[in-house]
This record gives C-alpha cells, structure tokens and sequence, in this order.
C-alpha cells in the first residue's frame, strides 16, 4: 500500500495554529477553576461576602490593594493634598509619614493625618496657636521672597535649608563674587570668585556643632546651589597659572596636583592639607544629614497626645535657670510657680488646705529620659487669713545637675482638690561654659537672698551654694516679675573664667552695676566696683545686690550687669527686667 506524502508546510500551516488554540482554550479554563477554588482569591472581597458589615475602612488591605492604592494616589488626592506634600511640608515631613500618607484611602483620614503631624511638632499643645507651623509658613514666606531664582524659593538649596533649620546665626555673603583671600585651611592665597554665602549655625540638632553650609552661584544667576567643593567657587579653577594657592606660588606645589588628588575637594595643598581627608568624611556626613528632614523635635506627652487633655487647663508658670558646677556638670534649677487663687482649698480640722501635685520630666531630644521629679506642694493657712493668701502664690523649686546639651523639659500640674491640671513643655538648651571664654551664670532676679548654715551648704529648697535665693517668675504673657515699693529686689550672678595675673595670682576685672528706666532708657543707678575689693577671689565670683524697690518709681526697669574682664579683655553683661508698683 503507497502512502501520499503530506506538505510539511500544509501542517505547519493548519495543525500548529489549533494546536495553540486548543492549549490556550484549555489553559484558561483550568485559569478560571483555580481562581474559582482558590482559598487566596482576595481575602477582603471573600470576608465582605461572608459579614457584609465589616467597616470597608478597617479591613486588612492585600499587598495587591496597596500597590492599587499607591498607583491611583495621583488620582484620589485633590490638588489641595497633593500640594500640602509636595510643597507645604516637603522638606521637614520624613519617609515613614510620607509612606503612611499615601496609604490613606479617603479625605477624612488624611485630614486627620495632616492635624496630627502640626500636633506632633507643637512645642506649646496646651495653648491653641500652634507655634511651630506659624514659624513654618513664615519660613516658607521668606524664602519665596529672598530666595528665589527662576524657582520658587522654598525649592531652592538656601531655601531648603532655611525652612528646615531657620535662619543661619551667621551668614558671610559675597553677592558679587570677586577677589577673594583664601583662609590657610584652603591653601591660602588670593583668587576671583563666583558669588557665594557660608551659612554658619552655631548647633543643628542630628548634625552637630559650629555646622557651616557654602552656596555657591556658578551660573552668576542668583541660582546658589549647596556644595561640599569648597574650590567649586574658585572662578580661576581651571585657569592655568592663575588664583595660585600659597603653596603654589611658592614652588611648593603644582595647579595640576589639585585634580589629581581624588577626593571630594579640588583645594591646592597648604599648611593644614594634611588633615584634609579626614575633614572630607566629616563633610560627607553633614552633606547627608542636611538632606534629611530634621527630626521631630517635640512630642506631646502620652496621656496628652492619646486623650487630647484640653478641658478646664490650670495655669502656672516655670524659670529656669544656669549654674556651673563643673566643666561638664551644670545645675539647673527648676522654679515652678502657682498662684494660690486658682489652687482648691478645702477645710481640714480647721485649717484651709491646698494640695497641688508635680511631675517633671528631661528628656533628649531622641525621646531619651535623662531625669524625672515629682513632688506635692501644700499650703495650710487659717480660714480668717484664706482671703489675703489668693493674693500670692506658692513656688516650687528643684535643682537637677545636667550635661551640656538640648533637652526637652515637661512638667505637669494637678490641683488635687479639683478637677484642674495643666502642662508646660519647652526646649532646655543648658550651655557649656568653656573654660577658656568668660560666661556668666543666670542673672536671677529674687525677693529672698540669706546665707545659710556651714550644714546647709548646697542642699534644701532655693539653696545654690552658701545662698538661699528664691527667684521671682515672670508670667507667660511675657510681664515682668513686679515688686510692691515695700519689698527688697535682689539680684545674683556668678561669674566664670576671670583671667588670671600670673604674676599677683589674682584676677583684674569691673563690675557696672545699670539699673535702667525702660520707658526712658535712662540709667537712674549706676555704681563700679572692682575685684580688688572683693577680697581673696580666683577666676569665679558670686555677685550678690540688694536694691530697696522704695528707691524707685513705680514703672518697668532693666538691671545690667556688665563684667570687664582687664586681663582676658572679654565682658559679658547680662541684662533682667524686673517692675516696681
């Protein structure tokens, strides 16, 4: 039997197509069983179907739902939303919040979101302005105004910067570029610039100390760009044989060896290039950390964040003061101020008594706890005399020995006998008295100033040192602390680092002694005295004055004290405002 040969090419044609479709066909059949019998075909629609009253909401989301919900933010977020994230809070929201905003599914949550994130950064929650997001928008402001260069200003790097750490506490501006004499630590020398600003900022928390930015405008357009190149404002850079470093121009090194160096500067060698490299890392480091947005710098407290304790607030006020203990102990006394009117009394066998409780708390700005005090304050008086007692108000006092550094303190009140408590919550920078530069302590202006006991020294309420001195604390709404013309006003400092003769072994310095009328800015007492007359003195000096406020009409005054120092040739002269009545 002869078989008919079949074209290879006729079954190439006809029978590989059906075979694609029949697999196909099958292929998606058995797809549609498995998704039909599938136990993981989407959770959320399978618990929808089986409890139809389950909060749409609150519904564990699939990792599918999420990338869906990510990939339609666009869409979802009004133009309102989508400005607040890329514009408003740009440069000062971190990636976790920004993650968590866009995975927000409707309105309501993301105004609640944006509520929570201004709470989370006000420094006063218990007032109804919220301070930080003012500061924030009036950043925002300036930069529009000041920094803007074919960009809105809050995009650009000065811009940038400003919003999220402020003004700089010092600013070295060249708006014309220029001649320009290099500091040694650049290899010295002179050249001509591009234009350029070096923001300096004494402290930025998360980067550290003395923290300095360069911008520089390369295109000479007013565009100032953040770089870590401090030979990126050379104008002559590249020029041969010309904007020579010190080195350079005396043979010591070549133009040349500035681009072969490989590291991140293309500064010419000179005095202080050894440590160059080492500086470069530093530099890295701080370029990082200023990309970050900063840190949020205040959280409320727990039980105030949770239930938003806002109801029937008991107002009080808080000092704090500055004293050195060591070179890097400071003692940091804590006055805390009540006034008795609004303190519950109650009735006790007798006797009229109010009962407040306090709680104090340190922390870092980490979140850290570096010290916590409590304690309860009570007054007792006879019921005859409870009318004049409202009058005044009772002080708390607690010293804590800190470190140098930035804390957050918080310290809350309770009114036992009522139903009212209050927080205050604030920054506590305590400072590092260096031993090299004359500072001075607080300038504390007091109603109760006595020496104590050989036994008392330093211990027990309103004792610092040998002194029992009991602050006046001003009033929030920024009045000065007032004296009746029947009182005494006494006031206490202590000066540090006075130079030292190294051939008497004592120190040579005057103390001005300037109490000012603040509606005349005249000086109406005015006295010198100097350190030979205060006997055996070494480099530290306690100054303690009393002033009878009889001597003064009534009216606001400021005290100045202004120590000279005749050897170091530093001064200081810190200044209080005090009131007569």
């Amino acid at each position: 039997m002869s078989r008919v040969g079949f074209p290879k090419h006729l079954f190439a044609v006809l029978v590989i197509p059906a075979l694609i479709l029949t697999m196909l066909s099958f292929a998606s059949a058995q797809e549609g069983k498995a998704d039909a019998a599938s136990p993981s075909a989407d959770p959320a629609s399978s618990q929808e179907k089986a409890n139809p009253e389950v909060d749409p909401l609150k519904r564990p989301l699939t990792d599918k739902q999420k990338k869906q919900n990510s990939k339609s933010l666009k869409i979802e977020l009004s133009k309102t939303y989508k400005k607040w994230l890329d514009e408003d809070v740009r440069w000062i929201i971190t990636d976790e919040e920004q993650k968590a905003f866009k995975l927000l599914s409707n309105d309501e949550e993301r105004d609640q979101f944006i509520e929570a994130f201004w709470q989370r950064r006000d420094p006063t929650p218990d007032t109804i302005e919220n301070e930080f997001k003012e500061e924030h928008y009036r950043r925002m402001a300036y930069a529009n105004e000041h920094f803007a260069a074919g960009i809105p200003g809050w995009k650009s790097d000065r811009g940038r910067i400003y919003i999220m750490y402020g003004p700089a506490d010092e600013i070295e501006s060249h708006p014309s570029g220029g001649s320009y004499e290099r500091p040694m630590e650049e290899g010295g020398g002179e050249t001509s610039t591009f234009p350029f600003e070096d923001w300096r900022y004494r402290y930025l928390e998360g980067i550290g100390q003395e923290v300095i930015i360069e911008f520089v405008d390369t295109c000479m357009c007013g565009d100032y760009h953040m770089t870590m190149d401090r030979s990126e404002k050379d104008a002559l850079l590249n020029t041969p044989n010309a904007g020579l470093t010190l080195y350079e121009q005396m043979g010591m090194s070549s133009k040349a060896d500035r681009f072969s160096g490989g590291g991140l500067e293309r500064l010419g060698r000179g005095p202080f290039s050894n440590d160059l490299q080492t500086k470069e890392f530093d530099r890295l480091e701080q370029f990082y950390k200023l990309q970050k947005p900063p840190a949020v710098k205040f959280k409320d407290l727990e039980e105030v964040v949770s239930h938003k304790i806002s109801v029937n607030l008991m107002p009080f006020d808080v000092r704090t003061d500055f004293v050195r203990v060591t070179s890097d102990t400071v003692l940091v006394p804590i006055t805390i101020q009540v006034k008795n009117r609004d303190v519950t009394f109650v009735n006790k066998d007798g006797v009229q008594r109010g009962t407040v409780n306090i709680f104090g708390r340190v922390t870092t700005l980490t979140g850290k706890i570096v010290q916590t005090f409590e304690d309860t304050v009570q007054v007792d008086v006879p019921a005859e005399l409870l009318p004049k007692v409202t009058e005044n108000s009772s002080v708390y006092w607690k010293a804590l020995p800190l470190r140098p550094n930035l804390y957050r303190i918080d310290v809350a009140v309770k009114d036992v006998n009522g139903d009212r408590s209050g927080l205050w919550s604030s920054r506590l920078p305590v400072p590092s008295f260096d031993d090299d530069r004359l500072s001075s302590s607080s300038l504390i202006v007091a109603d109760t100033m006595s020496p104590v006991s050989t036994k008392e020294i330093g211990t027990g309420m309103f004792v610092i040192g040998n002194t029992k001195i009991r602050p006046r604390v001003a009033s929030a709404n920024g009045k000065p602390v007032v004296f009746k013309r029947n009182q005494k006003v006494y006031f206490w400092m202590q000066v540090y680092n006075l130079g030292v003769d190294d051939k008497t072994h004592k120190p040579s310095a005057t103390v001005e002694y300037d109490v000012i009328n603040a509606a005349t800015n005249k000086a109406v007492i005015h006295t010198v005295e100097s350190t030979d007359q205060m006997g055996n003195i070494g480099d530290q000096v306690t100054l303690e004055k009393p002033l009878s406020a009889s001597s003064l009409d009534p009216g606001v005054y400021r005290i100045q004290i202004k120590v000279n120092d005749n050897i170091s040739k530093q001064t200081v002269d810190p200044m209080a405002t005090f009131a007569v009545e």
